[in-house]
């Protein structure tokens, strides 16, 4: 696959590495003297394309014409935008990604710019911690679809509506499935007739709205009940 990312700094230099570890093709614009002189230690020279990102020259010299992918990874987001409407409109890039700055610009980046994609990192960042705060020892371990669907692993905890549990007669909240259960150095397929107990840690797939509902079911402790005198 051939990526052209704009600009080079923390976001796209670390993307740049990556896909080209990965056998992509890769070329990467960038303009600020400081930036460049860091990214020539982390790139191949061949890579790097010196000067203004949105400069349609310098897009033509990179390869815009017959790149597959446009990262559009500059600090800001004017030139993001503009990045995926001319990479579409003017020069047909199949697909286009776009890194959002400030959270406030984010309802720009849809269709009328002809963006695929949209990063709003600083989001991201805040519903992670959120999650993380609410979910106690539940771990996101990766996520699809924009956010919606997340690979998420649980260990179960003793007294846990899960614990001494059949697969099968697990009350599951919608959108969810299991992937795998890990117990000690064992990894077990997903039956219905094997039974979960404290300290297996469960993979599961799940949409994220329901995943309080499983963090209840697979690690949180019944509160006790209180009797009355």
């Amino acid at each position: 696959m051939f990526v052209l990312i704009a600009g080079g700094g923390r976001t796209g230099a670390q993307l740049g590495s990556l896909l080209v570890a990965q056998g992509h093709t890769v070329h990467l614009i960038e303009d600020r003297t400081d930036v460049l002189s860091r990214i020539h230690h982390e790139l191949p020279t061949e890579v790097i394309y010196e000067g203004d990102p949105v400069n349609p020259d310098l897009l033509e010299q990179a390869g815009i014409r017959e790149a597959q992918v446009l990262a559009a990874c500059t600090t800001s987001d004017a030139a993001n935008l503009a990045l995926c409407y001319i990479a579409r409109d003017r020069y047909q890039v199949p697909r286009t990604i776009a890194r959002i700055n400030n959270p406030r610009s984010a309802w720009l980046f849809d269709e009328k710019f002809h963006v695929d994609v949209a990063i709003n990192q600083a989001d991201l960042m805040a519903k992670m911690i959120a999650e993380e705060m609410s979910l106690g020892d539940m771990m996101t371990l990766l996520k699809f679809r924009k956010g919606e669907v997340s690979l998420v692993e649980e260990k179960i905890l003793p007294g846990a509506p899960a614990d001494g549990i059949a697969v099968k007669d697990l009350e599951l909240p919608d959108n969810c499935t299991l992937a795998a259960i890990l117990r000690k150095n064992e990894v077990l397929p997903v039956r219905g007739d094997t039974v979960l107990h404290a300290g297996d840690e469960v993979l599961a797939v799940v949409n994220s709205a329901n995943m309080n509902e499983l963090a209840d079911l697979l690690g949180r402790s019944p509160a006790p009940t209180v009797r009355e005198v």
